[in-house]
């Protein structure tokens, strides 16, 4: 079953024409509490997850170091009973969130890392030896970590990426998402909902005659989520489209609980373990960091046995103060001491239904996703609120999220055909605007304007124009209308538009009417608002004659519109007005410019800031970016020196062996070598390892590679030897190959230049041709005799007389002379007589085979060199 699902998977995506040069990726990252999946989209991939280089098609999502080692993944995880202080998992409770928040509250009940306050007002974490990093930094480099599995996958660089996040993200916590994707040397394309996510995984392989709703339930390791979302058909508009209809899905509403999950029920386990640990032993653990560290690890593990069983043992080997813990957990215990939490697990959906404007009765089915959707508690209380019969579990619990990514990352691409599937997502928070009214007196008092500019479940990659009636400055404030959450901000962004008085002053000379100032205010596809453009707007009427008669019969203001620059202002050129020509007007004066008609915009200047919370900026990120190049280039150091060093080891293990062998007259070492040569590769040899016995620690890896250089500089000649003995006869008889073949052509050769004397067929080659070439077979057999004689002399713990590339290299001039005769073309027959053109053919048939046999010459018989 599972494989005929990944099956469908693959069908559903299909690679449009891709430039030979550049293979575009595309890669999908679920970044979760406790595990990170990924999928790599690239033409001639699989459709699947990522590997780790385990082969697991889930990371752990934690960092860590082992000294000066830097660990990802289990590694990483597994480190922290033994360097608590160095092992960072969980990291994505302190994303973006202020130092003060219930999240960074909350996850230092759960983890032994040491948080600290970051000059952005933002959670770090510091390690024993001093080094404070920022939870940007640190899942930065579990990106930079998947961006090389990826790389290693297809072959080539990765650069966009598309990453889920959670459907509460504010703002703040969404910039550290992409604070953290460029530090990793990642492009973001989009960050996208993960119960969309879910969603564009299930209408993968399905379509949907009618209009259906479910409900995306995604209860994870930090918290519970609940997206109702809508299937339906839309009309293809897309060239890339494999369908006739594309399927629409339409996010009506979204549900959540940010601190209810699976991380939740652990720290319920560890609690109780610890409560036992001391009743049993009157000693206070909770101190012990590294004995913590072991009872977390062990309460993960508990709470996966009693998902399946009743009950389940804890076991320790030397928790803390030397003592091994043993101790017997059951379910019936466990959902005990989380009896608070059963009506937690099923608000998220009730939340959703309401927020869409839907019931139970409309809903088709509940998609349980999520690794904590598999604790029976957790089943139970859905199951006693919705009832049994709407539990729906048609997707991977674990990789819908991340496949569903992934092709919705290949949509936006250009290189991939994909099943037209698009997506409507919403913003949960209601967003305003205020600002301070102009006074109409001095004597006023300020008054603060409030405007709801994207109430909550607004469509994202909306744009809204608001209209200001302003003639000074103005400064905007964008924030959230309540708290999204305890601890955060309500401010997101303050807007400085400047240039109002000049831009009014300017349209009002140009004769506008009631100018205003129109400010544009975005939410983008990926849940940013932002205030991307202001302009000064003004109506300018042509109050001439013409003008008049024009607007009376319909001449309209579109026509007489002045022309605008790309980017909406008005054009510095003098406009000619619309309707007329340049030939029937009266030229205008060199100090009259014609009046501009129709709607007039003046860009005004936009500045953001942020009051509260601010992402990382430019010269952060750069330093940041810095720091992970540093510790990269550190590791790699390290990694060469440790490759140098086993290399060189390994060597010396070798050449001891070879020489610890000089008894045996067989080998092609003793052989080949010297006494003199071998006492002196024994010498070097002992002094290599004393040297690497003392001094490899704080060795250079230069000094590494040249301690090998030094003893291969030794045996270099012994090993050439051995090489040569063996080439040797091989090249000797491809050089006899080649004099065998050109004395066979010059003798057909030869045949048919005579045969053209007597009056035949014209030959290919002149006379002097073949006795150069004869010439040089002649000087080749001259030389080649000599050098086998010597070579006969030589002994094989000597030099050779002549080395085989010599042989080679000689043989080569021989074939390139023969070549250039063999590959010339039959000159063209003369018209002759009948009893001529006969024995013109006679003779060009033998020209002919002469040839043919040059070109593939046989092999002669080995039979002539049995002495070598």
């Amino acid at each position: 079953m599972i494989c005929l699902h990944r099956i469908l998977l693959s069908a559903v995506v299909i690679f449009a024409f891709v430039s030979s040069k550049a293979l575009a990726s595309v890669l999908a990252i679920d970044y979760g509490t406790e595990w990170i999946k990924a999928s790599l989209m690239k033409p001639g991939l699989p459709f699947d997850v990522l590997l780790n280089k385990d082969s697991k098609r889930k990371i752990q999502a934690s960092v860590g170091w082992k000294r000066d080692d830097r660990l990802f993944g289990s590694d990483a995880f597994n480190l922290a009973a033994r360097f608590p202080s160095d092992s960072f998992s969980s990291l994505k409770y302190l994303q973006g969130v202020p130092f003060d928040s219930n999240s960074v509250a909350y996850y230092t009940s759960i983890s032994t890392a040491d948080v600290v306050k970051t000059t952005r007002g933002t959670a770090g974490v510091r390690r024993p030896d001093g080094t404070e990093w920022s939870a940007e930094e640190l899942i930065a480099m579990q990106f930079a970590y998947v961006k090389e599995l990826a790389e290693a996958a297809a072959g080539e660089k990765v650069q966009d990426v598309v990453v889920t996040v959670p459907p509460f993200y504010t703002q703040f916590e969404k910039d550290a998402v992409v604070d953290a994707i460029e530090i990793a040397g990642l492009r973001t394309i989009a960050l996208i909902n993960d119960g969309t996510a879910t969603a564009v995984n299930y209408a993968m392989t399905r379509t949907f005659p009618t209009p259906e709703h479910h409900i995306i339930y995604d209860a994870g390791a930090s918290s519970i989520r609940a997206t109702v979302v809508s299937f339906g058909t839309a009309a293809s508009d897309s060239k890339l489209s494999t369908t006739k209809d594309a399927t629409q899905i339409t996010v009506l509403g979204v549900g959540y609980d940010r601190l209810t999950g699976g991380t939740e029920l652990d720290r319920r386990l560890r609690d109780m373990m610890v409560a036992d640990f001391q009743r049993k032993h009157q000693r206070d653990i909770t101190g012990d960091k590294r004995g913590m560290a072991k009872l977390w690890k062990e309460a993960q593990r508990v709470k996966t046995v009693l998902s399946a069983n009743a009950e389940a043992m804890a076991t320790i080997e030397s928790v803390a103060f030397d003592i091994d813990y043993r101790s017997k957990f059951t379910r019936a215990a466990f959902e005990e001491a989380c009896s608070d939490l059963f009506s937690h697990f099923a608000a998220p959906i009730f939340e959703a239904l309401q927020r869409s404007g839907l019931d139970l009765s409309n809903i088709t089915s509940i998609i349980m996703t999520g690794g904590s959707s598999r604790v029976p508690m957790l089943q139970n209380a859905v199951k006693a609120a919705v009832g049994e019969s709407m539990l729906a579990w048609n997707v991977n619990a674990d990789e819908a999220t991340v496949l569903g990514a992934a092709l919705h990352g290949a949509s936006l691409s250009r290189q991939f055909k994909t099943k037209d599937i698009r997506v409507s997502d919403i913003s949960p928070y209601d967003v305003q605007i205020s600002y301070t009214a102009e006074a109409k007196s001095a004597i006023a008092k300020p008054r603060t304007i409030h405007t709801l500019v994207f109430p909550g479940g607004s469509k994202l990659g909306t744009r809204k124009t608001l209209t200001f009636k302003r003639k000074e400055d103005l400064t905007l404030r964008l924030e959230y209308k309540r708290v999204p959450a305890t601890g955060f901000p309500t401010e997101l962004l303050d807007v400085d538009i400047t240039g109002i008085s000049e831009a009014i002053h300017n349209l009002t000379e140009m004769g506008a009417i009631d100018p205003v100032v129109k400010v544009t205010a975005a939410l983008s596809e990926s849940g940013f608002v932002s205030i991307p453009e202001a302009v000064a707007y003004g109506e300018v009427k042509d109050d001439s004659i013409t003008g008049k008669l024009k607007g009376l019969f319909g001449g309209g203001a579109s026509s007489e519109q002045v022309p605008l620059n790309a980017d909406g202002t008005a054009s510095t050129g003098d406009a000619e007005p619309a309707g007329t020509s340049s030939e029937s007007s009266e030229p205008a004066s060199q100090s009259e410019k014609p009046k501009r008609t129709g709607p007039q915009t003046i860009e005004l200047k936009v500045k953001p800031r942020f009051p509260s919370l601010a992402p990382m900026s430019a010269a952060e990120k750069r330093k940041a970016r810095d720091r992970l190049a540093e510790v990269d280039y550190d590791e790699k150091a390290k990694q060469r020196k440790e490759e140098a060093r086993n290399m060189l080891e390994s060597y010396l293990y070798r050449l001891r062996d070879l020489l610890e062998d000089r008894d045996n007259e067989n080998s092609p070492f003793v052989k080949c070598s010297q006494e003199s040569e071998r006492r002196a590769l024994e010498q070097k040899l002992r002094d290599a390892f004393a040297w690497l016995q003392e001094k490899a620690d704080e060795a250079e890896t230069s000094q590494l590679i040249g301690k090998r250089n030094e003893l291969e500089a030794l045996e270099r000649p012994i090993v050439h030897r051995y090489k040569e003995i063996e080439e040797f006869p091989r090249a000797l008889n491809n050089s006899q190959m080649w004099n065998w073949s050109t004395r066979l052509f010059l003798t057909d050769a030869k045949q048919n230049l005579t045969a053209e004397e007597k009056g035949g067929p014209p030959s290919k080659y002149t006379r002097e041709e073949l006795e150069e070439l004869e010439n040089a077979l002649k000087e080749h057999e001259k030389w080649l005799n000599e050098k086998v004689e010597k070579q006969k002399t030589v002994k094989m713990n000597e030099d050779p007389a002549v080395e085989s590339s010599e042989l080679r290299a000689r043989a080569k001039k021989l074939e390139d002379h023969l070549q250039r005769l063999v590959r010339r073309k039959v000159p063209l027959k003369k018209k002759t007589t009948s009893s001529s053109s006969a024995s013109g053919t006679e003779g060009t048939t033998s020209a002919s085979t002469a040839s043919s046999a040059s070109e593939t010459p046989p092999r002669p018989s080995d039979s002539g060199h049995d002495e070598l």
